[in-house]
């Protein structure tokens, strides 16, 4: 018997504290003597990883503590998994229980147990522990009431062996624990303890579907035709197996991909979507790697200017603002959760710190929007400060940019009324507006120094949004590729234009970049180049050839937060499976959960160049109109350089989230659950 201590450190989520848990485990791995048996809720998604990675069966055991009638926190006893009873015998005899009050508490929760059983299990048997090894887990220990009972309980139906496995646990529990079983598992005994939930950055509740969903997936072989892959890429997917990077959840997880990037000066960070948790989590890991190992000093992202440049200011200490979350208050456009989520607010507050913490003098790292939909936003802005350092300026640009007055903040009628010639383009206004500001810069930067420019630049973005701004809502009613490549073009030049500000103050800029696969990957190796559409990913490589390394990221299937369509709420929706002829589809058969692969590495993994569907999720998810509203043709290895794939991954949480989100999608097999 003995016990496996590790260093202390911080899990992403239970799904992450299983993937590392397991790694500790491999002695159990493959044998057919072998269960693991997960205490519900919360050790679910633990034992769900560890039984995958050590390839045996999964199954819960569930545990109900007998509440002293009156004082229900107070345990008398338990039942559990298999009708068993274990009674507190001192507990019972010290308050003088009778047995009539044992029987009736216990046969309630016999009820509420077979009720949850029947839940978990969907009609399956529980699995026969007698003469096997099984491994106990659950999220971790602070007391190890619950633990103790399910070991109790489950001597009683005579396994050969039982192993205790939980990622994280008091050093106390877990050293009473090891006394009662064969094997105990303890990742991280950290001290103080305090509680289960501060181990990880995500301890959101586990639901019982989740639970269901868990168990079936993992009990259940899977015959999904939208999944199957031919066998002609056998030999492609187990290229895919020996030169993947697993991600263990592990400090180093990102050394292949920091070293590719290695003095490269832009980190394009691509998403398959809009909302999901590990696209916004992993890119913030390895974005907050690039800052403090290659000294990148900016990072760019798919939102507004104005917006984004409040956050610039917390983040460098120069605003008044509190937190993240008040940081984040302009932030208020349709869709709000792209942006206004509990990963950005984890990241900020992160920059901030490293900020506050750098040698006085030191070129403090920003944060930047790259888009252009701030019209409005923007005008107000340029006026703001034409009104503190021009006031005559300020009345020109007030009059010039009053051609948008009869349309009022409805861009859309603007662009339609100017298609059909029934009002005309402000174009040579908001062109003007900018050329003035340029040509008067140097006046006003010698005014009053460093904060001049920086407030200057500021000024000078926003008229430069305005005129493309401009161009991109007239040209939505003329065709689709115009507008795209009008918006592609504006995030290109803001990132051109932000590369030479941040060099002219500290030098060579290095920038990591948040935006979209449509928006990051290399346009020309997919459908959009083919039917004339350009894109950041493009751009930056036309202009910056290898200083420029661009990284996409997939999924499979999950959850993802979206709407229905555009301008709506926020749902929870499922993410189908990846149809077959996907990239996705064809990771999901390498059988790896979480991998980053660098395309360059092998040559087997050349085959990727051969064109096959790749799925993107915006804002607005349509699994109705899957096919056609979430798919395009693209050659892998020349859109991007290295790829991050999560087999299965979740929603995005909102900071404001709505009923209809925390209710979620009902699945497909509701209410039968098969």
């Amino acid at each position: 018997m003995n016990s496996t201590i590790v260093k202390p450190g911080l899990f992403r989520d239970r799904r992450e504290a299983g993937r590392v848990l397991a790694e500790k485990l491999t002695t159990y791995a493959n044998r057919s003597d072998v269960l693991v048996l997960a205490l519900p809720r919360g050790g679910v998604p633990v034992g769900y990883e560890v039984a995958g990675a050590l390839g045996v069966p999964l199954d819960v055991f569930v545990v109900r503590k007998l509440g002293v009638p009156g004082y229900e926190e107070l345990a008398m006893g338990a039942v559990a998994t298999g009708g068993v009873l274990v009674l507190n015998d001192q507990l019972v005899e010290r308050l003088g229980i009778p047995q009539h009050i044992i029987d009736a508490v216990a046969a309630r929760e016999r009820q509420e147990l077979a009720r949850r059983e029947r839940l978990y299990r969907s009609g399956r048997p529980p699995l026969d522990v007698r003469g096997r090894t099984v491994i106990l887990v659950d999220d971790g220990l602070a007391t190890g009431a619950t633990m103790h009972a399910a070991i109790q309980a489950l001597r009683q139906q005579n396994p050969a062996r039982i192993v205790v496995a939980v990622p994280t646990a008091s050093p106390e529990t877990c050293e009473e624990i090891r006394a009662r079983v064969d094997d105990v598992i303890c990742g991280i005994t950290p001290e103080p303890f305090d509680a289960v939930g501060r181990w990880y950055r995500d301890f959101s509740q586990t639901t019982d579907e989740e639970v269901g969903v868990l168990l079936a997936r993992r009990n259940t072989p899977e015959k999904s035709k939208a999944t199957q892959i031919p066998t002609a890429d056998s030999p492609l997917i187990d290229a895919l197996r020996e030169t993947a990077h697993p991600l263990a959840g592990t400090a180093r997880d990102y050394d292949p991909l920091i070293g590719r990037i290695g003095e490269a000066h832009f980190a394009l960070l691509g998403e398959a979507s809009h909302g999901t948790h590990e696209f916004y989590c992993e890119r913030a890991e390895i974005t907050k790697r690039l800052i403090a190992e290659k000294n990148f000093t900016a990072v760019a992202v798919e939102a507004d200017w104005p917006d984004s440049y409040r956050l610039n200011r917390y983040v460098r200490g120069a605003s008044d603002d509190v937190d993240a979350v008040e940081a984040l208050a302009d932030f208020r456009r349709f869709p709000t959760w792209m942006w206004r989520n509990t990963v950005v607010v984890e990241f900020v507050e992160w920059l901030r710190a490293h900020n506050d913490a750098l040698p006085p003098g030191a070129e403090k790292v920003g944060f930047y929007g790259l888009d252009l939909y701030s019209l409005h936003a923007s005008m107000k802005a340029v006026l703001r400060y034409l009104e503190k350092v021009d006031p005559e300026a300020a009345a020109r640009a007030r009059e010039r940019y009053s051609c948008f007055d009869h349309v009022g903040e409805d861009t859309q009628a603007y662009g339609l009324m100017t298609r059909l010639n029934l009002s005309k383009s402000c174009e040579a206004e908001v062109v003007r507006q900018l050329v003035e500001l340029q040509r008067r810069a140097a006046d006003y930067t010698r005014r009053d120094g460093r904060l001049a420019q920086d407030e200057l630049f500021y000024a000078e973005q926003n008229a430069r949004l305005v005129k493309n701004a401009e161009a991109y809502y007239r040209s939505v009613f003329l065709e689709e590729v115009s507008s795209w490549n009008v918006r592609d073009r504006h995030m290109a030049e803001t990132l051109d234009e932000l590369v030479a500000y941040l060099g002219r103050k500290a030098g060579r800029a290095k920038i990591a970049v948040w935006e979209h696969n449509s928006h990051l990957g290399d346009a020309r190796a997919t459908e959009m180049g083919q039917r004339g559409e350009l894109n950041v990913g493009q751009l930056t490589r036309e202009k910056y050839g290898s200083e420029a390394v661009l990284v996409g990221f997939t999924t499979h299937h999950g959850t993802v937060t979206a709407a229905s369509d555009w301008g709506k709420s926020a749902e929870r929706k499922r993410v189908r499976p990846a149809l077959a002829d996907s990239y996705e589809a064809l990771f999901h058969a390498a059988r790896r959960d979480r991998f980053l692969l660098i395309l360059n590495e092998s040559e087997a993994l050349q085959q990727l160049g051969v064109p096959r569907l790749e799925r993107a999720i915006g804002v607005t998810y349509r699994p109705e109109t899957e096919r056609q509203s979430h798919y395009f043709r693209a050659r892998l290895t020349e859109q991007f350089d290295a790829v991050l794939h999560f087999d299965e991954t979740r929603a995005v949480k909102p900071l404001e989230t709505t009923a209809e989100w925390e209710t979620g999608e009902l699945p497909e097999t509701f209410p039968f659950a098969v």
